[in-house]
């Protein structure tokens, strides 16, 4: 079963890289890049100062950092225990594909996928009842996650495993923040 996925898994990532276009290769290159997406993390915690009180905002942003940091972490721990190199580092398909960045480290599971479905659902989760098109805020993690396809750095199952890590971690920090955080400050609002 294992063999079939990674088949799939190989299978699948030389042909979605193989779809790419010379003449977007700096677009892909330029969203690829963390650094790129910082004016909408910025956007990110002014539409939370906007929508809420400056100490459950102040709260809500920490909690945001800290569920970075909690995936980050995840992410460098199980990349080193399953240690999974990078299409770019195979030397089986790396003749193969197309090469943008040339990064060193493990593959598995895709961080890019991992914190910006984090942080983009945990904004999500926290803006949803102020405003009704926040949903859209998801196109940056699946452009940013296929990025990583295009670039020739991750295989698809490393950005599946990362969305679905990502996702879950967010959900998992927004009950913790509801169940500990929400309350305290319920209640200190009222002291």
């Amino acid at each position: 079963m294992l063999k079939k996925i990674l088949e799939w898994d190989r299978e699948t990532f030389i042909y979605l890289n193989s779809l790419g276009i010379e003449r977007l290769d700096g677009f892909w290159s330029f969203v690829t890049n963390i650094t790129t997406w910082i004016p909408l993390y910025i956007l990110f915690f002014l539409l939370i100062l906007l929508k809420h009180r400056r100490k459950e905002a102040l709260f809500m942003s920490l909690w945001i950092i800290c569920l970075l940091f909690f995936v980050v972490f995840l992410t460098d721990v199980t990349k080193e225990f399953v240690a999974r190199l990078r299409p770019n580092n195979e030397e089986e398909i790396n003749t193969l594909i197309r090469i943008l960045k040339s990064p060193t480290n493990y593959s598995f599971f895709s961080g890019h996928a991992a914190s910006s479905f984090s942080i983009t659902t945990l904004v999500y989760l926290f803006l949803k009842d102020k405003y009704k098109w926040v949903w859209l805020f998801f196109l940056w993690p699946f452009i940013f996650a296929f990025s990583r396809i295009y670039v020739g750095v991750h295989y698809p199952v490393d950005i599946l495993v990362g969305t679905f890590v990502g996702t879950a971690s967010a959900f998992f920090f927004f009950y913790m923040y509801n169940g500990f955080i929400g309350p305290y400050l319920a209640s200190s609002r009222h002291e």
